[in-house]
């Protein structure tokens, strides 16, 4: 049976405690300039061509809505010098859960957004 379901994921829902401080931290993580108006109860980023968004969700119309973070990252940020993104995480005073881990095809860390959600970076070798 083919399913009907399209083989893409279009957008990373982060779910997160205030939409406007979550926006601006993420803006300073990625480098991207927040392009308009912040009101809940989600914000998108435009991560390029052919990528998934990613979705930042107060949730703020779910009156019972409870975040918990889990304990492991669900997706990976890419970058090409795995210490200067250590660096620059550390520089933003984010929680460092693990430290470079370094493999044969890649290195990578995991830290902590404002509101708990474990996050990690990845460079990969050629």
């Amino acid at each position: 049976m083919q399913s009907p379901i399209a083989n893409r994921v279009d957008t990373i829902f982060i779910h997160v405690r205030d939409l406007e401080k979550s926006v601006q931290w993420y803006s300073k993580l990625l480098g991207i300039e927040v392009k308009h108006k912040i009101q809940g109860p989600i914000y998108t980023f435009d991560m390029g061509p052919g990528r998934p968004g990613l979705t930042l969700d107060n949730h703020c119309f779910d009156e019972v809505y409870e975040l918990k973070p889990l304990n492991q990252p669900l997706y990976n940020l890419s970058t090409v010098d795995i210490n200067e993104a250590y660096q620059f995480v550390k520089e933003m005073d984010a929680e460092i859960v693990t430290e470079i881990q370094s493999y044969p095809d890649l290195s990578d860390f995991t830290f902590k957004d404002p509101d708990g959600n474990i996050l990690m970076i990845c460079t990969c070798f050629s």
